[in-house]
């Protein structure tokens, strides 16, 4: 079995190809990189060039694997940097997945495809209306989210139309070792472990603290995709979260009593952002229903480990 990922070299495909390595014996697993990325694929994985903004190039490195599976996990992950490159977001959101859904068609094999869309084109849902189902509206209100809505709606497109065996993925916030530290809870953990380490003074910056988030670990999240292809349904889209609500604040506080050092929180405004969502959580009935899927690491370990592999990563 061929397996291809795109996105091989970041945060989620670390984890899922050692998911993969552990699960499915038979696998050989590609890794679509750009020609550009200084990142070693993950050991085991086969190296294919190509880029997702050129349609060419991508089809040209497609014929060479012709994959059963495709987990497609590239792109423009932050909501922050959207608000000032939103032409990166669509660009390598939108368009990139829209060129990689083409070249697949123009090939003669009929991979499932498993697409990792966002909870964020969920916008602003009332919190009488949570948690999530997947046939809310979708009402992104960040360049970022809006480009995830647009790849969305193109992979459901992209099955009605031309029958390709797409699958959604709508995932909420996930977390872990090995987070970019733009990310709220991976920040707060980069910014204690300098602390502790004496690099930086006792005092944590940070952006609101006030909007509530469904955290899953990253390593759940690893085996969310591979339960998407091996049993869902093409077509869906899925929820993939916990389920379960806490603020920002909460993992702060989490991760502050976890220090070995009296730190003070000071905010930032540059990190707060022109519009932000109050609530996102995840209604994950439908996934659970289709795949049997279900997260395993509660939150806390999440941030511990989150926190010691900071710890393990700085340096002077």
């Amino acid at each position: 079995m061929k397996i291809l990922i795109t996105g091989v070299t970041g945060f989620v495909g670390r984890h899922l190809v050692e998911h993969l390595q552990s699960v499915v014996a038979d696998a050989e697993i590609w890794g679509l990189v750009w020609e550009e990325d200084p990142a070693q694929v993950p050991a085991g994985v086969h190296r294919l060039t190509g880029d997702l903004t050129l349609p060419s190039s991508l089809a040209r490195s497609l014929k060479n694997v012709r994959p059963d599976v495709v987990l497609h996990l590239a792109g423009a992950t932050s909501v922050a940097s959207s608000w000032q490159q939103p032409d990166r977001s669509f660009q390598v959101n939108a368009i990139g997945t829209l060129n990689l859904l083409e070249a697949l068609r123009s090939l003669d094999v009929d991979p499932t495809i498993v697409v990792a869309t966002s909870a964020e084109i969920y916008g602003a849902v009332a919190l009488e209306n949570q948690p999530i189902q997947e046939d809310s509206p979708l009402r992104p209100i960040s360049p970022y989210a809006t480009s995830k809505a647009a790849q969305d709606l193109i992979a459901a497109q992209y099955h009605r139309g031309f029958n390709l065996q797409t699958i959604r993925l709508r995932l909420f916030p996930h977390t872990g070792p090995g987070r970019p530290p733009q990310f709220a809870a991976s920040a707060f953990a980069r910014q204690i472990a300098r602390i502790e380490h004496g690099l930086d003074p006792p005092v944590i910056a940070v952006g609101n603290l006030e909007p509530i988030r469904d955290f899953t670990d990253v390593r759940d999240i690893a085996r969310a995709y591979w339960a998407a292809a091996e049993r869902g349904q093409p077509g869906e889209a899925y929820n993939v979260g916990s389920g379960r609500g806490v603020s920002i604040r909460d993992v702060l506080d989490h991760l502050l009593s976890r220090s070995t050092t009296k730190i003070e929180i000071g905010v930032d405004p540059d990190r707060l952002r022109p519009a932000d969502i109050e609530c996102l959580v995840a209604d994950t009935t439908r996934f659970a229903a289709a795949t049997g899927w279900r997260p395993e690491i509660p939150l806390e370990q999440t941030l511990d480990d989150l926190l010691d592999w900071w710890r393990t990563t700085v340096h002077e």
